[in-house]
């Protein structure tokens, strides 16, 4: 793990800045998205939803311009993750969502994180780049979560869209995973 001085700036061990205030607000909103989404307020959950992912780009913004700290290095992609993953197990609850898409985007995480923790704890560290690919899938499964809490709120909304994002989702997380076991078992 990094230690701070790997980041070249003494703000770099800061707890406390404005980009990591809105990081922490946006992983203590998932339990709020949780429960808007089980007490069947999907529309309130949409917003939120929507406002995270504002918030997500305002930190990575604040944070290029007044200097990365390391607690912000590690809790931004906790706050990310714990917030999509909740979204997918909660949505699959509900039945918005299937459940065996759930299991696969949970499964995709789990395989890597834990494959990275796996090989760092036996001397073999990895540094995992962002693949094009999982930006893809990133970008599908929020697109994904989005369109599913507008359709439980608003029935308007064209079941094919979400069927059409499900086998994307699908199919880009298999590709994701696949690519990101693929560059590690390949890298000497």
């Amino acid at each position: 793990m990094p230690d701070g001085s790997q980041f070249g700036d003494p703000r770099a061990n800061m707890l406390v800045n404005l980009p990591n205030i809105i990081t922490f607000a946006r992983l203590c909103a998932v339990p709020v998205a949780v429960g808007l989404v089980l007490y069947q307020r999907p529309l309130v959950a949409f917003w939120l939803f929507a406002a995270a992912g504002l918030s997500d780009a305002l930190d990575g913004w604040l944070a290029r311009r007044r200097g990365i700290t390391l607690i912000g290095a590690i809790l931004d992609p906790v706050a990310d993750k714990a917030l999509l993953v909740s979204m997918y197990v909660t949505l699959a609850f509900v039945q918005a969502l299937p459940d065996w898409l759930a299991i696969l985007v949970v499964f995709r995480d789990i395989i890597i994180v834990g494959g990275v923790l796996v090989l760092t704890m036996t001397g073999h560290p990895v540094a995992i780049q962002p693949l094009w690919i999982s930006k893809l899938n990133t970008t599908l499964q929020i697109l994904l979560v989005g369109v599913t809490l507008l359709r439980t709120a608003m029935p308007m909304v064209p079941d094919g869209l979400v069927g059409l994002l499900v086998a994307l989702v699908t199919i880009t997380t298999f590709a994701s995973g696949t690519a990101y076991i693929w560059n590690t078992v390949r890298t000497p």
